[in-house]
């Protein structure tokens, strides 16, 4: 997950998956990315199989390979979707650090609020060691630290980008695992930005 934490808006963007679904039938993809997420309500993280999503999806077992490498690949790919469908946070130039932080990762903390296996799972699968994980991995860490630096405002300092960062992961690590809600997080982090900005120099 420290790839998630150290992955900045400056950055070189990260590499292709092998399995990059640019060029890819967007409508296949999307039909599995769906189905995902209707399966593993259902099955749970464990019960979930890249051939019950082909199944749901009308596909092949094969097509579904083709696309994503395993369920873990796949959960991760279902996260960034919507990550990367958000809108960019409206924020003010009189408003605190800590309201600008708050409002940045109000909508991510959300995502998958409402949806408890979903989260479950999203929080395993973005553990997974694999190649094609990690690179959607750290597409979804340098969108989230880019939201953060947003927050922070122009030449965000190096230290409290990644400060705020680790503790947007491990918050949402947290939330993912049952121990606090995702409604919350918006709170926590306006919490530590405060910290900071009264400790920082």
């Amino acid at each position: 997950m420290s790839s998630i934490a150290l992955r900045g808006p400056a950055k070189v963007a990260a590499p292709a998956s092998r399995r990059a679904l640019a060029g890819r039938p967007a409508d296949t993809v999307a039909s599995l990315v769906e189905a995902a997420v209707i399966e593993v309500a259902e099955t749970g993280y464990d019960g979930l199989t890249i051939r019950g999503v082909a199944r749901r999806a009308g596909v092949s077992p094969a097509t579904a390979y083709t696309y994503f490498a395993s369920k873990e690949h796949l959960l991760t790919e279902v996260f960034w979707r919507r990550l990367d469908g958000l809108d960019a946070p409206q924020l003010g130039q009189r408003q605190s650090l800590a309201e600008r932080v708050s409002i940045a990762v109000r909508d991510v903390a959300l995502l998958v609020a409402d949806e408890p296996e979903l989260a479950a799972a999203i929080t395993t699968a973005l553990l997974a060691h694999d190649s094609d994980v990690q690179v959607v991995r750290d597409r979804i860490g340098t969108a989230m630290s880019g939201r953060l630096a947003t927050a922070i405002g122009p030449n965000p300092d190096a230290v409290v980008l990644q400060i705020l960062t680790f503790t947007f992961v491990g918050a949402l690590l947290s939330a993912g695992m049952g121990y606090a809600t995702y409604a919350a997080l918006p709170d926590v982090m306006a919490d530590a930005a405060s910290l900071i900005a009264g400790q920082r120099r």
